[in-house]
This record gives C-alpha cells, structure tokens and sequence, in this order.
C-alpha cells in the first residue's frame, strides 16, 4: 500500500469524524450538507477498504489517532470548548463506516 493512498484513508477519515461529532454535538444545527458530506466520506473510506483490503489494518491504526485530530477541527467548526468533545472516540470504527449509522445527541 503506498503512502498516498494512506494519506487519503487518514484525511477521509478525519473529515468524518469531525462531521459526525458536529452532527452528534449540534443536532440544532443539523444539515443536508452535513449528512452529504457524513455519506460521501464514508462511500470514499468503504471503496478504498474494498480495493486494498491491506488498509483497513492501517485504518484501524490511525483511527484513535485520527479522532484526536478531528475532535480539535470539530471545536474549532463549533465554537465549542475542546473538554465538551470525548478524548476517547465515542463511536466503533464499525459505526464510522456504516452508511445507516448517525450518531444520537
């Protein structure tokens, strides 16, 4: 597997951690451009994970890792205190890549 299929794994998946933290943090906030984005980062990590079967073990390396950096991005986006964010990812890495799977207020 080569490093820019890694580093695409890794900014697919920060972006959505971060959308789905906005989602489950904000539900007043909610939007279609919110949940777009939600499917379509999920669509990208799913056919990466399906046409290189070898990244989903690096995927589940960079997962905790990667929510730390979404949590930070997802603050920022919000305007809410970083403390408000779990410093342990909330969701499986199961849940992230189910296309049926939103996060509850």
């Amino acid at each position: 597997m080569g490093r820019s299929e890694k580093r695409v794994i890794e900014s697919n998946l920060r972006v959505l951690l971060m959308h789905l933290l906005k989602y489950q943090y904000q539900p007043e906030r909610r939007s279609n451009s919110w949940l777009s984005t939600i499917i379509e980062h999920r669509i990208r990590i799913n056919k990466d994970l399906k046409a290189s079967p070898s990244l989903k073990g690096y995927f589940e390396q960079i997962f905790d890792e990667t929510y730390q950096d979404a949590r930070i991005l997802a603050s920022v986006e919000t305007g809410l205190s970083l403390d408000v964010f779990s410093l342990t990812c909330p969701l499986t890495s199961e849940q992230v890549l189910d296309r049926d799977f939103l996060p509850e207020s």
